[in-house]
């Protein structure tokens, strides 16, 4: 039996990259009410405190932690290495304040970065480290029984003033096992799309392409999808339980398995709720669900993300993304025809770049013609094959907490950081502001895609700006920083994949291969 005296206090910290500060909207942390789902229907007192919204001050974190005086806090955020900064500042005062708190710290960084975390932070405690729902509801049981957490693989702890860790935790095959805790929030604080009440959510975990610079891959460690008729249920009692309207998935690939994503789609028509999907998928799937696209839009998908990454075949297969550059033009071009909205996100710095390299992007993007674009800079994470490629490379940008995408973190020999900047902003405004892309902004016929064209419009301008004066005013860039090598420590290559997989026992198991 869990101990009902065990106050735990579900903590989303403050996050600095400028997309999570710009919009006047708010998402819910689904990685925090997934594990507190489990822990609830165990008998624990679980509380959370969301403090983007504002977003909090440190001092104002401090403040209502100590204020609710839990007994365990657990912290995490779906933006974990740039939000890391902010939550060892945070734990490091609470420990101050409160020495017998326990602080429990998982995501994504902290479960590569486990040795350091507990190196440099004396203040948190326990690590999980993978996917929480499981993990985390027995790392807490043990607490409340007093017992050894050395039984309880997928942790990582300081014994006798070392860290180490109990093992790799064996991956969750059924995704229907634990439940969302959606109780914790008060969905009428959290919007997206223009104010349409919102949650995030998962069908599915995992991807099972190589590509070499995603820091996701590795973390699920296998592709695996819920109950597709039990998923739809879920959003659709979400809708009418709660007046949700938007569903924004968190998956890597969605559409991983076209048999698992097609009885989803045609059990949430079933469903006959007023939702509006939106998410990222691969090129490739739109291509081979040309047949079904009309139900994608039947269902309410308003938009995919769809990551274009190069215009160059060769550094496609560099970073073995699996695509190709006519399979992204025509992704786009069958979004287009059945009402969808395309976004592309291009990604800069994988090589050296040139003028004219940029000079060649600006062009590619412009022949293919999405509806909406992003560009973001090449980010290296240590757990990522890609990061032995650029270890040798200097560091501009030795602030973690901008390690989000959205700011230039590499040293390129071709161009100067303003430069690269210059190229950058020009390109987004220019293949926004093109009179294809103005009058689906302006006059669009299609009023759902109208107004998500407007939606972007709006909240793009104020960040594209915001980019520009920061990079002007507040970039805080060295000129002589260290190597990534340096700077974050040796390749944790690896170590990529996160979770063990666990021997078939009997158990469906739907992965990639058995949805078809």
């Amino acid at each position: 039996m869990s101990n009902p005296s065990l106050r735990i206090l579900l903590l989303n910290p403050p996050h600095t990259a400028i997309g999570s500060r710009v919009p006047r909207e708010q998402l819910p942390p689904l990685g925090l009410l997934s594990i507190g789902g489990p822990l609830l229907d165990a008998g624990f007192a679980v509380e959370l405190l969301d403090a983007e919204f504002g977003p909090l001050s440190v001092d104002e974190v401090v403040r209502r932690v100590l204020a609710q005086a839990p007994d365990v806090l657990m912290l995490g955020h779906s933006g974990s290495t740039s939000a890391h900064p902010t939550v060892a500042e945070i734990c490091a005062r609470l420990k101050r304040a409160r020495p017998a708190l326990t602080i429990v710290y998982g995501g994504v960084f902290p479960t590569y970065h486990w040795r350091d975390v507990l190196l440099r932070e004396p203040a948190i405690d326990v690590i999980v480290r993978g996917e929480g729902e499981r993990t985390a509801l027995r790392l807490m049981q043990a607490l409340a029984r007093g017992e050894n957490l050395a039984g309880v693989p997928g942790l990582a702890y300081r014994r006798d003033g070392t860290a180490v860790e109990t093992g790799q935790a064996e991956m969750i095959l059924d995704l229907d096992e634990y439940r969302v805790g959606w109780e914790l929030i008060d969905h009428d604080r959290y919007s997206y799309w223009g104010g349409m009440k919102a949650v995030v959510v998962q069908f599915s975990r995992g991807c099972p392409y190589l590509c070499s610079y995603c820091g996701q891959r590795g973390f699920w460690s296998r592709w695996r999808h819920r109950d597709p008729v039990k998923f739809a249920r879920e959003l659709a009692r979400l809708h009418r339980e709660h007046g949700v309207r938007l569903i924004n998935f968190a998956d890597e690939l969605p559409t991983g398995s076209r048999k698992a994503w097609q009885a989803f789609l045609e059990a949430l028509i079933a469903e006959n709720v007023d939702l509006t999907l939106v998410g990222s998928t691969r090129a490739g799937d739109i291509v081979r669900d040309a047949d079904i696209l009309h139900l994608y839009k039947r269902a309410g998908v308003i938009r995919f993300l769809l990551g274009i990454e190069s215009y160059s075949e060769a550094t496609l297969q560099k970073i073995r993304k699996g695509a190709s550059v006519s399979e992204d033009r025509e992704a786009i071009r069958l979004l287009r025809a059945h009402g969808i909205i395309s976004m592309a996100t291009y990604v800069v710095g994988f090589d050296e770049e040139s003028d004219r390299d940029y000079w060649h992007s600006l062009r590619h993007l412009l022949r293919y013609d999405p509806d909406q674009i992003q560009l973001l800079y090449v980010t290296p994470h240590r757990w990522t094959p890609y990061y032995d490629s650029v270890a040798d490379r200097p560091v501009i940008q030795t602030d973690a907490r901008k390690w989000d995408y959205k700011h230039q973190v590499l040293a390129t020999s071709r161009l100067r950081p303003w430069r690269v900047l210059l190229w950058v902003k020009a390109i987004e405004a220019i293949v926004q502001l093109r009179p294809r892309a103005l009058y689906r902004s302006l006059l669009h016929p299609d009023r759902e895609v109208l107004k998500g064209m407007r939606w972007y419009v709006r909240m793009g301008r104020r960040v594209w700006l915001r980019e520009v004066l920061e990079f002007c005013f507040r970039g805080g860039r060295t000129r002589q920083g260290p190597t990534v090598a340096e700077f974050w420590g040796e390749s944790l290559a690896q170590e990529e994949y996160a979770l063990a997989k666990p021997a078939r026992r009997g158990i469906a198991i739907r992965t990639l291969q058995a949805g078809g």
